[in-house]
């Protein structure tokens, strides 16, 4: 693969090798993709927890408005769809 830097790109790439941090190009380039990789990484983390957020935010606005069913209830109905699953499996 070839790619091409603009001069300012390649300016600092060489002052990153003769500062001694990297050996080669290729030492760089793989450092500087692990950081993107690792940047992408905590975006993706960062848009999960948003999303988390903004559902406990409506659920607990449902709350407020009574918008609730009782637990006691949820779990019966839960028992009754895996009792008639069950049956419909025999």
């Amino acid at each position: 693969m070839n790619i091409t830097l603009t001069p300012e790109q390649e300016k600092y790439v060489r002052s990153q090798l003769e500062g001694g941090k990297y050996n080669s190009v290729e030492q760089l380039i793989s450092k500087a993709l692990q950081l993107l990789e690792e940047q992408n990484r905590a975006s993706a983390e960062q848009k999960r927890l948003e999303e988390l957020r903004l559902k406990i935010a409506s659920g607990t606005e449902q709350i407020a408005r009574g918008q609730v069913t009782d637990g006691e209830i949820v779990f019966a109905r839960l028992q009754e769809k895996i009792l008639s699953y069950s049956e419909s499996q025999l």
